[in-house]
């Protein structure tokens, strides 16, 4: 197994990263790690794993995410994942939905951590040579994040894990929902940057509230393996994944990426539209593609409206793609 680099990751979302979008993250950059969704341990063991875990060899590096704390179904479920081509897989003891709360997975997890231990043993037990990984909350509820975070890294650490990603924000599970628990709590970075010297041996990486990489190389000078970045690179794709590759993993600028990335998303839209795939199930994630630019709100139109019109041809949207490349062409330099 290839040894993960943590440095710049889009984290995993619901009804978001799916294939599509994280084909299309990959045309913009090389080297930002990439996220399923969440799927848990019981569909994988259970359900059609090709339509649950089926991915394009591109989107490497790609990690796993899984819910559940049932030991057999993770250690089952890892191994299945691993078999799959995955790179590694990730513990999700962080997603604030009832509907998780109820599956005893998620931050509700928070509450127990020597059975999210017992989790992560039975997965590196699956895990052959593979990584295994896990993001969490700093907190939940009434929990005093100082005093239960150490506590529960201490715990996940020493069971194993390689890398822990922690969402600077506590789940209020009783009280919030969960598009309310990713920005109302308050932010600690203070407190999970303090973690970096608690825990030397694993590999942290930071998430929570970040937007642009001049943050993202702020938190990497101090201490952190990597960081993770959610709807900013989905709702900004351009400022984030365009030009993490310069910024961030410093390989230099290509002026030919952005013409690159036009050409093989047609390529792979008609691809998939072969396939029988609908076309809205595609575009809806280009819709960040060229935020704030002249010609983004025509853009967004087509690829949220006119495209799923009887007479919608992809010249269309080519044409469009590179008008806005044209008008706005010092972006691109």
């Amino acid at each position: 197994m290839r040894k993960i680099d943590r440095t710049l990751s889009v984290a995993p979302m619901m009804n978001w990263t799916d294939r599509h979008c994280r084909y299309f993250n990959r045309l913009l950059s090389e080297n930002v790690l990439l996220f399923t969704e969440m799927i848990t341990a019981s569909a994988v063991v259970k359900g059609d794993r090709l339509s649950l875990l089926g991915f394009h060899p591109r989107e490497r590096p790609l990690v796993l995410q899984l819910g559940g704390s049932d030991l057999y179904e993770l250690s089952e479920a890892t191994k299945i994942g691993f078999d799959f081509g995955y790179d590694e897989v990730n513990l999700n003891v962080g997603c604030p939905s009832g509907k998780v709360q109820c599956g005893c997975f998620g931050a509700v997890l928070m509450k127990q951590p020597k059975l999210v231990a017992d989790c992560v043993r039975a997965m590196k037990n699956s895990a052959s040579n593979g990584q295994i990984s896990v993001k969490c909350r700093i907190g939940v509820d009434d929990q005093r994040p100082e005093l239960e975070l150490p506590r529960f890294l201490e715990e996940v650490v020493g069971a194993g894990a390689d890398s822990v990603t922690i969402h600077a924000r506590k789940a209020l599970l009783k009280k919030l929902s969960p598009k309310e628990n990713r920005v109302i709590p308050e932010l600690d970075y203070p407190l999970v940057i303090s973690m970096v010297e608690l825990f030397p041996s694993v590999e942290l990486c930071i998430n929570g509230g970040i937007k642009d990489l001049d943050t993202v190389e702020n938190m990497l000078s101090l201490g952190f393996a990597g960081v993770m970045i959610g709807r900013a690179a989905y709702n900004n794709t351009r400022e984030i994944l365009l030009k993490a590759d310069e910024k961030i993993f410093k390989t230099g600028f290509n002026e030919y990426v952005i013409t690159k990335f036009i050409d093989e998303t047609l390529s792979y839209i008609d691809d998939e539209l072969r396939k029988g795939v609908k076309i809205n199930r595609l575009t809806r994630h280009l819709a960040g593609t060229f935020n704030g630019l002249i010609g983004a709100k025509r853009f967004r139109k087509i690829l949220l409206q006119d495209c799923t019109l009887p007479n919608f041809r992809l010249e269309i949207l080519r044409n469009a793609m590179q008008g806005i490349v044209e008008k706005n062409k010092e972006f691109w330099v």
